[in-house]
């Protein structure tokens, strides 16, 4: 194993280990049975200006660390070919 991949492997399970971190904090947006029956929709001002709120900011961190994750996977797979 080159120092290469070990970097990328401890990076990896950083960006595991804060993805499940950050999904376990994030709400439940299943509002039940209730969302069945009365439709679930909320057009409110507090429900169109969301972009700042605490889920907002999770649900864009849990978006960065999956895509750094994905591209950090295909990185070690490209080095792991090339170095062979």
């Amino acid at each position: 194993m080159t120092v290469i991949e070990i970097v990328a492997g401890v990076l990896l399970a950083l960006c595991s280990i804060v993805i499940i971190l950050v999904v376990l904090m994030q709400d439940s947006k299943d509002d039940g049975l209730t969302s069945a029956i009365g439709g679930g929709y909320n057009d409110s001002f507090y429900g169109k200006n969301t972009g700042n709120t605490r889920d907002a900011k999770l649900n864009r961190l849990t978006r960065n660390c999956a895509i750094l994750l994905f591209v950090i996977t295909l990185a070690v797979g490209v080095i792991h070919q090339v170095m062979k």
